[in-house]
């Protein structure tokens, strides 16, 4: 799975490591959802591609306070480079960390949360969760219920199997 974000945020560039503000909730649903074994803590982020086989990156790379502040070339810039990305690196999975994040790569203007019918690059597979910020009004119970589902579906895939709903 490769978690997509949309830029790194103040909290997080400064000490260097993805979901660095305390009230971002990424790290705890990873574990509550059983995505993980036990909470990770940010400065390991390191360590998600050899224990889990998860990466994480974002389509801007400049941090800001919100994603609000990013301009639309930034935006522009970061989707071809994201798809390069996606094309190059083929994870099984996208997970878009915000129908924000999914809206900003693909132009749509409705996004639903879970598994898209459409995949961005062919072969990849996307999958909308509820952004972890402390920001987004989203309750916690339906962000928990999307990375439960999107541990069901990297389980389905992990085992060898096309996910099929």
């Amino acid at each position: 799975v490769l978690f997509v974000g949309f830029n790194p945020g103040e909290r997080s560039a400064q000490i260097g490591h993805y979901y660095g503000y305390p009230g971002n909730r990424f790290w705890w649903l990873l574990w509550q959802s059983g995505l993980t074994d036990r909470l990770v803590p940010p400065e390991e982020d390191h360590t998600l591609p050899g224990h889990y086989g998860y990466g994480l990156t974002d389509i801007v790379e400049r941090p800001s306070k919100s994603s609000g502040d990013l301009a639309g070339w930034e935006l522009r810039s970061g989707r071809r480079a994201l798809i390069l990305e996606l094309t190059q690196y083929q994870p099984r999975i996208a997970s878009y960390n915000g129908k924000g994040v999914y809206a900003a790569l693909t132009g749509k203007k409705k996004v639903d949360y879970g598994l898209q019918g459409e995949q961005v690059v062919p072969g990849v597979l996307d999958f909308v969760a509820a952004s972890p910020s402390g920001r987004s009004r989203e309750p916690l119970e339906l962000k928990l219920s999307l990375y439960k589902q999107l541990r069901d579906i990297t389980m389905k895939v992990c085992a060898g199997g096309a996910y099929t709903s």
